[in-house]
This record gives C-alpha cells, sequence and structure tokens, in this order.
C-alpha cells in the first residue's frame, strides 16, 4: 500500500516582490529530495514577481463602470479583472465568470484580496505559471542539491459543485495526467475515458495540510515519486481543455 504524506512548511516570512521563494523554503529547514512534490501557493509567487496591484493606482473604465452597477462590486477591482481576461463568460451577482489569458476559466480572472499582506492591493496570476515552476525547480537543485517537482497552486470553484479545491496553475517536474484510457479496470472491462488529473489531486491533497489562515504556503508531498520526472514536463497547461470543447464557458 502506498503512503502519501502532507507536510506544510512553518515559518516562511512575508513574501515581497524581489524575494527567493526557494531560498526562504531551504532556509526553513523543510525536508525533501529529488522523489518528493513542493505545493507552493500562487499568491506568495505572484508577490514575488510583482503580481500585484494597488487599488489606488487604479482607474475604471466604462465596461468596469457598466459591470460594478449589476455586480456590487467595486468598479477598480472589476477593471483590474477585464484587465486579466481573455473572455467574460459571464457575470451575475458579486462574481465574474472569466476565461483568463492563460485559459483557466474560474471566478473574477484569478484575481483576489485575502492573505495578501497590504491593505487595498489585489493580487494577480503569475504571468506564466509553468515558467515560474521550471524557475523555481531550477533554484531548488542550485541550493539544496535535489530536483523536487514543483506545484503552483491556486482555489478553483467547479461547476455544479459547492466549494472551491486546489487546482495546478504550474507545474514542473510532475507528470500533470495519467491516462488509463484503454487499459483494463479491475474486472477486465476497457476504459474509455479515465484520464486522471494527478497535479489537481496533489494540489489538493497539499491544502488538507495546512489552513486558510495558518500561513504555510508551501507543502512538502511525499509518496508520489512515481509521478515525478527527471525533465520538466509539459506543465499545468496541458490540463486545460480546449475551448472548442468546453460545455460550460
Amino acid at each position: 500500500m502506498a503512503v502519501v504524506t502532507a507536510i506544510a512548511v512553518a515559518g516562511l516570512p512575508e513574501v515581497g516582490e524581489g524575494d527567493d521563494i526557494a531560498q526562504m523554503i531551504v532556509a526553513s529547514g523543510a525536508a525533501f529530495g529529488d522523489a518528493d512534490i513542493i505545493v507552493i501557493s500562487h499568491k506568495i509567487v505572484s508577490k514575488a514577481e510583482g503580481r500585484t496591484v494597488a487599488l489606488a493606482d487604479v482607474v475604471a473604465g466604462e465596461q468596469a463602470l457598466e459591470l460594478a452597477a449589476s455586480t456590487e462590486k467595486d468598479p477598480r477591482v472589476i477593471e483590474v479583472i477585464l484587465r486579466e481576461t481573455a473572455v467574460l463568460v459571464r457575470a451575475e451577482r458579486n462574481v465574474l465568470i472569466c476565461r483568463t489569458r492563460h485559459g483557466f476559466v474560474c471566478a473574477n480572472a484569478g484575481v483576489d484580496a485575502s492573505n495578501v499582506g497590504t491593505a487595498d492591493t489585489l493580487v494577480l496570476l503569475p504571468r506564466e505559471p509553468d515558467s515560474s515552476a521550471r524557475a523555481l525547480r531550477a533554484r531548488f537543485r542550485e541550493l539544496a542539491g535535489c530536483t523536487p517537482a514543483v506545484l503552483i497552486a491556486d482555489s478553483f470553484g467547479r461547476a455544479w459543485r459547492n466549494g472551491q479545491q486546489e487546482v495546478a496553475l504550474g507545474v514542473a517536474g510532475l507528470r500533470p495526467l495519467e491516462d488509463w484510457r484503454g487499459r483494463r479496470d479491475g474486472s477486465g472491462r476497457e476504459l474509455s475515458a479515465t484520464w486522471i488529473a494527478v497535479a489537481d489531486q496533489v494540489a489538493g491533497a497539499a491544502d488538507l495540510a495546512r489552513a486558510k489562515d495558518s500561513r504555510e504556503p508551501a507543502v512538502v508531498i511525499g509518496g508520489l515519486g512515481r509521478y515525478v520526472s527527471a525533465e520538466d514536463g509539459p506543465g499545468a497547461i496541458a490540463l486545460l481543455r480546449p475551448a472548442a470543447e468546453d460545455l460550460f464557458g
């Protein structure tokens, strides 16, 4: 029987623009090796990369002002959301469902104000999450002499289900999908649709090892070395369903 462990990294300081996240994790004394996966909250990656916006610097445009009247959101917040949006899928009540420029379909284009550390400031998704994950993995190799997989995660809602769960935004060194189509199940029946979202499941497991207010933005996952690869791999982009096949957006 496989044993999977999830250990939150304690003692990390508040992250600011330009900070070296990998160095912070190594300095914390967290134990990890080549077969482990380090799951990192996108917010500290975004803050280190300068992906924050002060509301005082935002001027709302005409579309943002119109949407603010129907959604009861701050028009400046909507303006920032629209800047991060490739397609506005739906706007209703207090949420905008957007397809981001990365291809993610999520609420408010991933723009968030929680756990930012500064009042009246919004944090955006990393500009290129897979590239960010690859850079962090290379930095771990340099600092720690080992090459764990790196996964950058965020909380997304799901169609037709209450609650949010963590999903993978950026991945390096982890096979994001395991394709069982064409294999046989335990009864010998050929599987036709089973395609396991390994990276999203790892992100969800990591989130269970910490609380939303625990200030533990990194988790080391052990026991899943069979999914870790020496190569960085295709990244989280492999998880994105083509827009033409999206039955919800």
